[in-house]
């Protein structure tokens, strides 16, 4: 609840200070540069050489696959059939397609179903929505950019972004058993300890809310896509389909369900692909959550 609390806390810090007039304007520019430079390559350092990779893990890590592809195929479909701006189809593609896995999902998920729970959303996060952030993101957002890209350089963006490099580095150092330790892993704490305000407090700076925002069809239906239907697509594909294993299944189906990942919705805004709206998938699908969370908690059992 305390990590739920710090959600809430630091997203409203970066709305107040957004009334601040001694702000640069372009803070939320430097912190999501941050973010991605620094903070991203750390986390996959950290965490990635330390994962058990199971056959068994497979089905709720291509979950996070799942969305994705599916979010693709609807926002893209629909973009071409009402003739969107690119900008709005890249970015519901985006930022609705992959889930807050990591520092809202893990809280959560631990005060559901306690710590066990952490090691299947954990796998989620990383072999899914992480590797997803760091790659096809990319292209999706270099496709959907204003400024057109040959292949070439949409794959050499990829094979230069830090996060993917670092992701590469990461899994060979676990397919090597090589862990961080000592004071290089301790730094990496504390590098790590900087995501959840400094990404919150970027969201916070650039949610413009008003009624026009608010009204906004594409706003609702990235919100509609990630908070009510592909949970229920997961719920029935896992559920009846596949028949996961009860435990396994009640994590997959609630780690699906977070709010917009704050990451993918960083990579749409460094893309300008619908800055506002981006900010405002994650500024309003974050408290929104709380509620659709608890609504799919109660369907899990």
């Amino acid at each position: 609840m305390t990590n739920l609390i710090i959600v809430i806390v630091f997203l409203l810090v970066g709305i107040v200070l957004q009334f601040i007039r001694q702000i640069p304007a372009n803070t939320a520019l430097y912190l999501n540069k941050y973010l991605i430079y620094v903070v991203l390559p750390v986390l996959a350092l950290k965490y990635i050489p330390e994962i058990d990779l199971e056959l068994s893990l497979l089905l709720p890590i291509s979950s996070a696959w799942i969305s994705f592809g599916l979010s693709w195929l609807i926002f893209g479909t629909l973009g071409r059939k009402f003739n969107w701006k690119k900008s709005f189809t890249g970015c519901l593609i985006i930022t609705a397609g992959l889930a807050n896995t990591s520092f809202v999902g893990f809280p959560i998920v631990k005060a559901l179903f306690g710590e066990e729970a952490l090691k299947i959303a954990l796998l989620i996060d990383q072999a899914g929505s992480f590797i997803i952030v760091s790659s096809v993101a990319i292209i999706v957002a270099s496709i959907y950019s204003e400024e057109k890209k040959r292949k070439r350089d949409i794959t050499k963006k990829i094979l230069t972004f830090p996060p993917f490099i670092f992701f590469i580095l990461a899994f060979l150092l676990n397919f090597l058993d090589v862990q961080i330790t000592g004071s290089i892993a301790l730094f990496f704490d504390l590098i790590a300890k900087t995501l959840t305000p400094i990404a919150l407090i970027a969201v916070g700076l650039q949610i413009k809310v008003n009624m026009d925002a608010i009204r906004s069809k594409y706003l609702w239906f990235g919100l509609g896509y990630k908070l009510m239907l592909i949970p229920a697509v997961i719920f029935i594909l896992f559920g009846f389909v596949f028949r996961l294993e009860d435990f396994v299944f009640k994590v997959t189906v609630i780690e699906t369900a977070m709010a917009p990942m704050i990451t993918g919705s960083i990579i749409a805004i460094s893309h300008d692909l619908e800055p506002k709206l981006a900010s405002l998938l994650v500024g309003l699908g974050i408290p929104l959550s709380f509620f659709t969370i608890g609504f799919w908690y109660w369907v899990v059992g």
